[in-house]
């Protein structure tokens, strides 16, 4: 069962159940794979657009909740909270920053990266190994430390 259709299984349950806030989720998260899919080939979306979508739709809610607290809307953070909380569950499983920084530290062996001119040839490889098991910025940050200091 591909990603896009368990959360078409869990919109029809949302519905029947009369979970409002994870029914709006899924049709906004579902909408955006639609989209992706129309702008496409018009063929199903591989199991990457689809993290894709979910990590685009993650990445706007914190944005959101970021703003919300800065306004001083904590009811619409908290809105926000549990929206991500629901795309989450569809993510894969996230890993602790220790165990990137050994990932990372293994493709920058692998690659013979040195300095900081080197990320660019880094990142791409990283990004395709981590993608979705743990926050971009994060990433940048570790290969940024790790270039800088090695």
């Amino acid at each position: 069962m591909t990603l896009n259709q368990k959360i078409s299984d869990d919109l029809r349950l949302a519905m029947k159940s009369g979970d409002k806030l994870k029914l709006e989720t899924l049709r906004t998260v579902r909408a955006q794979m639609i989209e992706m899919t129309k702008r496409g080939t018009g063929t199903e979306l591989t199991p990457d657009e689809e993290i894709s979508a979910l990590l685009t739709a993650a990445k706007k809610r914190k944005e959101a909740i970021e703003l919300y607290r800065q306004a001083g809307r904590e009811e619409l953070a908290r809105q926000e909270e549990q929206e991500l909380q629901i795309i989450s569950s569809y993510l894969p499983k996230q890993i602790p920053k220790e165990e990137a920084e050994a990932i990372i530290a293994g493709i920058i062996a692998q690659t013979s990266a040195s300095s900081s001119k080197d990320f660019g040839k880094v990142m791409p490889l990283v990004m395709k190994e981590l993608k979705g098991k743990i926050d971009g910025k994060t990433v940048q940050e570790i290969v940024k430390q790790k270039l800088g200091a090695t």
